[in-house]
């Protein structure tokens, strides 16, 4: 009966192997709040499904909840990848209410705000943690990169031996400094990129083909 119970389940776990390995890779963007992560998912889904995934904004954490785009075909030099994109709320040590203050919202519309996008940040370490296959990192580079949030993230994504692309995003602003992303995180490939006027999109699209085909 034993044996017969570890065959089973041998077979199991083959089989398992052999379905998941043609299912949609999972693959979550991360970085710090307003860094361009739902430019760029909106990017990826408009280019190649023809639909966006939310609503973009220069509020701080406009996205308080994982949003999910399934199924999503990238063709690069005659191959097609299919991915999940998960579009994760910024991720930082503390959600101020008075941030949306700032931003002519009311103070009980502001302490609702915080308190979602700090239940957000849960969400987006869980999905981290748990459920995604790689990470698209996406970092302001008008901003500087050496930050604790960064280098955590960096850290956790790296232990968890995921695959990651980090892309300086808003190239398209003068103060846009690349090479202060390079510095930062010499250990991964730095990708340029304009999320929000297209720019450099080809590359981006043949490095999530690379590293997550």
């Amino acid at each position: 009966m034993g044996l017969l119970t570890g065959l089973r389940d041998s077979i199991g776990r083959v089989t398992e192997r052999l379905f998941s390995a043609s299912d949609p890779k999972r693959i979550g963007i991360y970085g710090p709040p307003n860094a361009g992560k739902t430019t760029l998912a909106n990017r990826i889904a408009r280019d190649w499904t023809g639909d966006a995934i939310g609503p973009e904004s220069h509020v701080p954490h406009e996205t308080r909840r994982a949003r999910r785009k399934e199924n999503v075909e990238i063709e690069r030099n005659g191959r097609t990848v299919t991915i999940d994109i998960v579009d994760t709320p910024g991720v930082t040590t503390k959600v101020d209410y008075k941030e949306f203050l700032e931003h002519d919202i009311d103070e009980e519309d502001a302490v609702r705000r915080s308190r979602e996008a700090t239940e957000g940040v849960a969400e987006a370490m869980h999905w981290l943690r748990e459920d995604v296959d790689g990470v698209i990192y996406v970092l302001d580079s008008t901003e500087d990169p050496f930050t604790q949030v960064n280098t955590m993230l960096i850290g956790i994504i790296e232990s968890q031996e995921l695959p990651v692309l980090i892309l300086a995003n808003k190239t398209d602003l003068e103060d846009s400094n690349i090479k202060r992303i390079e510095d930062a995180f010499p250990q991964h490939e730095t990708i340029p990129l304009s999320a929000l006027e297209g720019d450099n999109m080809d590359e981006v699209y043949d490095q999530i083909a690379e590293y997550f085909g």
